[in-house]
C-alpha cells in the first residue's frame, strides 16, 4: 500500500487528506448544480462520499484531497491511480486520471490550475505512474484552460462520448501528459 502524499501546500492552499469534519462541506460542494455543472456524476449521495473519501487515505489507488485556503475547504482534487491500455501482459499502475472541483465562489483564483499542476507532480514525482489524463467538457473553455496551463496537451476531442442528464450526450476533450514531458514548476 503506497502511503499518503498529503499534506502538501501549494502557494496559500493546503492539500490534505479528508476527514469526518470535511464531510458536510464536501456534500454540499460536490452536489452544488453550479459546482458539478460539467462533470457527468451530477449527485453524489452522503453515504457514498463518505465511504469515497473517508477511504482515500487508506487506499493503494485513490489519493484524492481537500483542498483548504484560510481554513475553509475550497475545492476537490481527484487522483486515481488505474491500469493502462488493458493489453494482456502490460504492466499495471501504470497510469493516473485527475480531477478538480472548486467552488464557485473560488473560481478565478488559480485554484484549479495550482491544483492540477500539484495532481500530476504527485503523480509523476511520488507515485511514479508514466501518464496522467484528464478530460472535460468541450463547453466548459476555463477547464480546457486551467489542463493547458498545467502543462497538459489536448489528446483528442471525444464526440457525443459523455452521457449528462441534464443535456444529453455531450463531447469532451482528453488531455494527457507523459512523465517524460513532465516540466515541474520553477
Amino acid at each position: 500500500m503506497t502511503t499518503s502524499p498529503w499534506p502538501r501546500r501549494v502557494g496559500d492552499l493546503l492539500l490534505r487528506d479528508a476527514v469526518e469534519a470535511d464531510l458536510e462541506r464536501l456534500l454540499v460542494l460536490r452536489n452544488d448544480p453550479v459546482a458539478n455543472r460539467y462533470t457527468v456524476r451530477t449527485h453524489v449521495p452522503a453515504d457514498d462520499l463518505r465511504r469515497e473519501w473517508l477511504g482515500a487515505p487508506d487506499s493503494a489507488t485513490d489519493f484524492s484531497c481537500v483542498v483548504e485556503s484560510g481554513g475553509a475547504v475550497v475545492a476537490m482534487g481527484m487522483l486515481d491511480v488505474v491500469d493502462g491500455g488493458g493489453q494482456p501482459g502490460a504492466p499495471t499502475g501504470t497510469d493516473a486520471v485527475i480531477g478538480y472541483l472548486v467552488d464557485p465562489a473560488h473560481a478565478g483564483r488559480g485554484i484549479a490550475t495550482g491544483l492540477a499542476r500539484e495532481l500530476l507532480a504527485v503523480s509523476f514525482d511520488q507515485l511514479g505512474v508514466r501518464r496522467v489524463t484528464a478530460i472535460c467538457f468541450t463547453e466548459n473553455p476555463a477547464s480546457a484552460r486551467v489542463l493547458e496551463k498545467a502543462g497538459m496537451r489536448r489528446e483528442g476531442h471525444r464526440v457525443q462520448d459523455c452521457w449528462r442528464a441534464d443535456g444529453g450526450w455531450s463531447d469532451s476533450y482528453l488531455y494527457a501528459l507523459l512523465r517524460s514531458e513532465w516540466r515541474p514548476a520553477p
